[in-house]
């Protein structure tokens, strides 16, 4: 299903805009994405499969968008339905500025499944491994 479909009686300009959003996340578009939210868009939106804004800016590589949503009050703890955080994307894509504004903002590393730092252990990447560690109160 993609984002689009299963929209049960949803105006479709509301659907289309929806899908417009998590295209924006995607690309890294931060200025048009966050001028959305700012204008009310959810920081916290989610598509179908629980992926929010900032979990799919996270998994595309884009650490200045995950900031700004950070900053508009994305949650950096929301599971998507896989059981998948933004900080083990961001680990995944071994996006350092991501991990480290997902840390900052109050992100577990060991939430989730596989959680960040099982993600950074299973595909061998000591350095965001240490990233991680470094979060250890």
């Amino acid at each position: 299903m993609t984002e689009q479909q299963g929209t049960g009686g949803i105006d479709p300009g509301v659907v289309e805009l929806a899908g417009r959003v998590f295209g924006l996340a995607r690309a890294g578009a931060t200025e048009q994405l966050v001028a959305y939210v700012d204008a009310g868009v959810p920081a916290d939106l989610t598509n179908d499969k629980g992926d929010t804004l900032l979990i799919l800016a996270a998994y595309h590589g884009h650490p200045g968008t995950v900031a700004a949503l950070l900053d508009r009050g994305a949650d950096p703890g929301r599971v998507n339905d896989r059981g998948q955080t933004a900080l083990a994307a961001a680990v995944f894509r071994q996006s350092a500025d991501a991990v480290r504004a997902l840390l900052g903002a109050g992100a577990d590393p060991d939430a989730g499944g596989p959680t960040a730092r099982e993600t950074a252990a299973f595909f061998d990447l000591p350095a965001m491994g240490a990233l991680l560690d470094g979060a250890r109160p």
